[in-house]
């Protein structure tokens, strides 16, 4: 947004928008959409299967009709072909995770001024330790790479790689998209212990548990033993900071045969620090959430790449939603 654009109104109207986002949370949570399926309901009929209130649950079903996420008509309520897309469970491009991931952050975002006085994430100190939040976290991760993996692994050149490391992979992804893309190749997913099941279970959704392993370890604690020709590390330099990101690039370096292609797909600040949007106001999640990570510029990664001793060091052309992008260098 350009300075020029700013007025009351759409200062305001940023002000309150977490009204929407709150309602989407909520809705969501309680499990509207899927609740309704494809079925027109009564407000009545929706109370009863959420043992609600009926006045609570009808001021909820009609602002959610406002939104156009459902449609109101003879006092029943049906789900848009937009909501039974992406917001009915049963639905296999359901962006549920997601959403509760966000709503599970309003809590520290609402604190965000103290962080910024202490320098200290917001959160409770054992928010990944709940299972709910652990889940809606890593399947959130599967929502968010769902929309762009297809299209990221058609740019990636991966001819000629046959192994490939997928590090802090969480679900897996990214490792079975370069796998579908690339018939050649093997893949590994390196993540925590309690990333386990989410990444089997979705390695076997898509057919290719004989191709994609998972390997349990922290790759800030662990030493990475095998070898592999390419490496991918999407989205876990931000959430630590420059001496841990640089101690991760070195890790997925040393891990590579001669030769090997270390990949890094981050929101990329410009070197200025002062934009886009959405990478700035990432750090600030990073901030309230973790103790020392935030959102880096381009330049920042390429010197992380070429201290690990990186070359032929370039930004490959790929356009996603969020301004993330991808760095590759070469290990010689």
């Amino acid at each position: 947004m350009n300075p020029e654009e700013w007025n009351p109104g759409k200062l305001l109207g940023l002000s309150g928008s977490y009204w929407n986002a709150c309602t989407v949370h909520g809705a969501v949570k309680l499990g509207i959409f899927t609740l309704i399926g494809r079925e027109r309901l009564r407000a009545e009929e929706v109370t009863e299967k959420l043992q609600g209130d009926l006045r609570g649950v009808t001021m909820l079903l009609n602002a959610l009709a406002a939104m156009h996420l459902l449609i109101k008509k003879q006092d029943g309520y049906a789900n848009t072909e937009f909501s039974s897309a992406f917001l009915d469970r049963e639905s296999p491009q359901y962006l549920g995770h997601i959403i509760m991931h966000h709503h599970h952050l309003v809590e520290p975002w609402s604190k965000l001024d103290r962080g910024v006085l202490t320098g200290r994430p917001t959160r409770g100190e054992h928010f990944h330790e709940d299972p709910v939040v652990r889940e809606s976290f890593l399947m959130g991760m599967f929502n968010i790479a769902m929309g762009q993996a297809p299209l990221i692994a058609a740019t990636v050149d991966l001819a000629g790689r046959r192994r490939l490391l997928d590090l802090g992979g969480g679900p897996g992804t990214y490792a079975i998209h370069f796998c579908l893309a690339n018939p050649q190749l093997w893949a590994t997913v390196y993540d925590l212990a309690t990333t386990r099941p989410f990444a089997e279970q979705t390695i076997q959704r898509f057919g290719v548990a004989d191709r994609v392993a998972f390997q349990s370890g922290n790759y800030l604690e662990n030493k990475i033993l095998e070898k592999y020709d390419a490496v991918w590390l999407s989205q876990i330099l931000h959430g630590e900071g420059p001496e841990e990101a640089q101690q991760t690039v070195n890790q997925a370096a040393a891990a590579l045969e001669p030769g090997g292609l270390i990949l890094v797909h981050e929101f990329l600040m410009n070197d200025n620090l002062d934009g886009p949007l959405f990478p700035a106001v990432f750090s600030l999640n990073m901030l309230v959430n973790t103790e020392k990570g935030q959102s880096y510029s381009e330049g920042q990664i390429k010197e992380m790449l070429a201290r690990a001793g990186a070359r032929d060091i370039r930004r490959i052309p790929v356009q996603t939603p969020n301004d993330s992008g991808i760095i590759q260098g070469v290990i010689p």
